[in-house]
């Protein structure tokens, strides 16, 4: 079966190289992809949120199968029209996939259904934002907006003046766009955070390996929030005494919430977990696989991701066997410098080979592309240098020795991942 994965980051490269090892896949394509994917699939220029040119070129290529795995296509209805045009794919539906672009519907969902999250309030003018956060007086306080953006929608802001600043960048300056026209003000958790992903067919849930997403740009948790700059799995404060309990009052509750509402969820269901002295609670849902949690946890996986993706979208799950490897794995995130501000692109990568010549080493690619043969930079994000081991500490040491041997100008990284 020829297959089409929508995206072109370490996620996809990540879900690639796990289709790749089906006996069942054939040809294996990406769009738009990136310089690392192109060794592994035929990447093809097609924007990720052009819905139209994917039907389109699903049809031409008589495509069986297409895995969409960014957030922005899900939201603007992607599967909804591939399977219009009688296409099987991967992924919630536009309705489903509310879950994660609007954080409004998924708070007001979760306070419906009783589903442990942050108190929280909503607003549409950064003023009464503002007066509600004086009010209350309890710093930090978490601002989020509404919207999709890029998974920096999130301040915590520590005092007055750091509210004030976040509210006009999001709201009046409109940093994210429309995704900032209203703002969720909640709570501050405290606790570890758990990324949790999980396959579900709207009936049955099946949740992956745990994994922890350091999402601070520098050591020790601090400067700003980014897409993510490394991931361990499994995560050490999740255990299965937690697990049954996230089972019973989180995503069971979750998938029945998703049915009552009328927005059954099929795909790739992420809980990104708080564990709070009052018990695990939803910090947020994605509707999609975490990205860098993928590279942790599909490196786990050793049934067959297709046989399990087919399941979810034929709504037989409960019928599948998915089976885990007991190593631990690490995701150290080589990012350009400058990020996640500005930076820039273009600087040639060298030493992939090398560090992929260590044990159990993947170097998933996010941010690059080839200009004349040579592979450079082109994104936030570059590459996911991810190790398995028999321990965490094992793997973080193979992944840092491996990281070692790469280079490009103004490469930055963390030093701390799993610390």
């Amino acid at each position: 079966m020829d297959i089409l994965v929508i995206g072109g980051g370490g996620r996809e490269h990540a879900v690639i190289k796990k289709l790749k090892e089906s006996p069942r896949a054939g040809a294996i394509y990406c769009a738009p992809g990136n310089g690392g994917i192109a060794a592994d699939a035929r990447c093809v220029p097609i924007k990720a949120t052009d819905v139209d040119g994917v039907v389109r070129f699903a049809k031409d290529n008589r495509i069986g199968f297409v895995v969409v795995t960014p957030d922005d296509p899900l939201a603007l209805g992607m599967v909804d029209a591939l399977e219009a045009a009688g296409i099987k794919a991967f992924g919630p539906n536009q309705a489903a996939a509310a879950i994660e672009s609007s954080k409004v519907f998924s708070k007001n969902l979760m306070k419906k259904y009783g589903i442990p999250t942050a108190a929280y309030d909503v607003f549409e003018s950064p003023i009464e934002a503002l007066a509600h956060i004086v009010k209350e007086g309890r710093y930090p306080a978490v601002i989020k907006a509404d919207g999709l953006a890029l998974g920096k929608g999130v301040v915590i802001a520590q005092n007055e003046d750091e509210a004030r600043a976040a509210l006009h960048a999001i709201m009046e300056d409109k940093i994210f766009g429309a995704s900032g026209n209203r703002v969720v003000v909640e709570e501050f958790l405290t606790g570890p955070e758990v990324s949790v992903l999980a396959f579900t067919d709207g009936k049955t849930i099946r949740p992956m390996v745990s994994s922890k997403d350091h999402k601070r740009a520098l050591d020790g948790d601090k400067g700003p929030n980014t897409g993510g700059m490394g991931t361990i799995s499994p995560n050490p404060h999740y255990t299965d005494t937690i697990a049954d309990q996230c089972m019973e009052t989180i995503f069971l509750p979750t998938v029945h919430a998703m049915n009552a509402e009328g927005r059954p969820f099929k795909g790739c269901l992420y809980f990104g977990l708080m564990l709070t002295p009052d018990g695990p609670k939803v910090i947020e849902y994605n509707a999609r696989f975490g990205d860098p949690e993928t590279q942790v946890v599909l490196l786990r996986l050793q049934s067959d991701l297709l046989d399990i993706l087919e399941a979810v979208a034929d709504e037989r799950l409960a019928g599948m066997d998915i089976e885990w490897d007991s190593r631990a794995a690490a995701c150290v995130v080589a990012a350009s410098g400058g990020y996640p501000g500005k930076y820039a692109s273009g600087k040639a990568i060298t030493g992939i080979a090398a560090a992929e010549t260590h044990p159990d080493v993947t170097v998933f690619h996010a941010g690059t592309r080839l200009e004349d043969g040579t592979l450079v930079t082109a994104g936030g994000r570059v590459l996911g240098v991810t190790a398995l081991g028999a321990t965490l500490e094992q793997a973080l040491g193979i992944a840092y020795a491996a990281l070692r041997e790469i280079h490009f100008d103004g490469m930055q990284f963390r030093t701390d991942i799993g610390r």
